[in-house]
């Protein structure tokens, strides 16, 4: 029955993306319309209690916040969910550029997604260090017998096929435990991605990766980068800060509880003083009996702006890595900023001064159908809405398996009362197989028909019915 399900979620062709990060949980139950556009039919959200800076460190409790999430996912979508896309961050994440190239056996054929497969298969063998596994391999431009800058070999002719790949590395013992969380919370992991990357899927358009962009995806826990340009990903990296760090520096400063810093700074956090008056307090209520606490907006804003800062100047030394300021690597469409911490007032601006790139928010829904009450339009959605979309896009690459796993299902339901009839039949059966000696079934008190004979006869009474 489960299995029965299971493919009835494939056949409709609904994905999930489930998101597990520092401060929350998020599965995302969805589809494409009609349209081809995204629907989604369930979202639900949990306290995320196990993680810390993007890696797990509390299994039980990190498996029972998947559990609350996709229970919640589940009642408001009405949908069974077992299969899920997951997201990983932290910051044992690397990048790094690698060239490989294998020979053709058989050059006058054309070249096959079968021949890129085997192309990337061979980066996946690279050596890595101690305790390191390749999460991606990221083909950017290919070669075919020294002819350059392809962008799609597929159809075309040639011996050797040769390309440069963008490699993404984590530690083998952080996505161990993703995955046995997720095992555990009774789900399947069916693809493992990096977060930046889903959320770059979930924000950016088409012009602007082609013109060359960096999405800043500030969490809770890690920032994470990535970098296109030519429509090709050209860096990703994460950052050990986020929202998170900004609430620690606001409690200490202020001498409050954790509660009313994130409060705080939510409500009224800004990530430039110099827009902030003097005259404006905030009054936060004292513990137990304690005196209220009187906290100037502008001395808030001075502790933000001084951690916003410095996540910007790590964003900055990266963009300097990947060779932003030089004249051919330009990003001529700026930053574009997403994820729970770019909800901060004013940190567009910052952003713009600090990096000197013109910036936008990236907000979530930007490809979703029906938020019709905006309520994912929020940045801090971005990162699930990518892993649903990058779901479904590893289910349009399936088809031919469903659809083959549909024609069995309906040979069963035409046969089963003839299955029946043979299953009841006690007499001797010899049955004939095209290509084979024919083959004499020894008698038994019921000498009923092996599983291949049976399958043989379905197959060819099917067919025969189709004809």
């Amino acid at each position: 029955f489960a299995r029965n399900k299971n493919r009835m979620m494939e056949r409709e062709n609904i994905a999930v993306g489930l998101d597990i990060g520092t401060t929350k949980i998020v599965a995302m139950i969805g589809k494409k319309n009609e349209y081809g556009k995204l629907e989604i039919l369930g979202v639900g959200k949990a306290k995320s209690l196990g993680v810390h800076k993007g890696i797990v460190n509390n299994i039980s409790q990190t498996i029972s916040s998947i559990k609350a999430a996709v229970a919640e996912a589940q009642s408001s979508a009405g949908v069974p969910i077992h299969k899920v896309t997951v997201g990983i961050a932290g910051k044992h994440i690397r990048s790094l550029q690698h060239s490989d190239y294998i020979m053709r056996e058989k050059p006058d054929r054309f070249i096959t997604d079968d021949d890129i497969e085997a192309l990337k298969d061979q980066v996946k063998k690279l050596v890595m260090l101690p305790g390191e596994e390749i999460i991606h391999v990221l083909p950017q431009e290919y070669k075919v017998d020294s002819e350059g800058e392809i962008q799609e070999p597929v159809g075309m002719h040639g011996k050797r096929l040769e390309a440069n790949f963008h490699v993404v590395v984590g530690q083998m013992g952080s996505i161990r435990n993703i995955a046995r969380c997720v095992r555990e919370a009774g789900l399947e992991m069916e693809a493992l991605t990096l977060e930046p990357l889903a959320s770059s899927e979930a924000v950016l358009t088409k012009e602007e990766k082609e013109a060359g962009v960096a999405i800043v995806d500030i969490g809770g826990g890690t920032t994470d980068i990535a970098i296109f340009k030519d429509n090709i990903i050209r860096h990703t990296c994460v950052i050990p800060y986020g929202g998170g760090i900004i609430t620690e520096d606001i409690k200490e400063g202020c001498s409050i509880i954790e509660k009313h810093a994130e409060q705080l700074k939510v409500k009224f956090g800004s990530a430039v003083p110099e827009l902030e008056k003097d005259s404006t307090f905030v009054t936060i209520p004292g513990l137990h009996g304690r005196p209220d606490k009187e906290i100037s907006l502008k001395t808030l804003a001075q502790i933000v702006n001084a951690r916003v800062e410095e996540i910007l100047e790590m964003v900055n030394t990266e963009l300097k890595a990947y060779g932003a300021f030089e004249q051919k690597k330009k990003l001529i469409a700026g930053i574009v900023l997403t994820g729970g911490g770019s909800n901060l007032k004013h940190l567009r601006q910052l952003a713009n001064y600090t990096t000197g790139f013109d910036s936008r928010i990236g907000f979530a829904n930007e490809y979703v159908a029906n938020d019709k009450n905006q309520y994912l339009k929020g940045p801090e959605f971005a990162t699930s809405i990518g892993l649903l979309m990058e779901s479904l896009k590893i289910r349009d690459k399936k088809p031919v398996a469903i659809e083959e796993e549909e024609i069995e299902m309906k040979a069963e339901e035409k046969l089963a009362p003839a299955e029946k009839d043979m299953m009841g039949d006690e007499t001797q059966t010899v049955v004939q197989l095209p290509t084979q000696e024919p083959q004499v079934v020894q008698k038994t008190g019921s000498s009923k028909p092996t599983f291949g004979q049976s399958l043989m006869e379905k197959v060819k009474k099917f067919f025969e019915e189709v004809e």
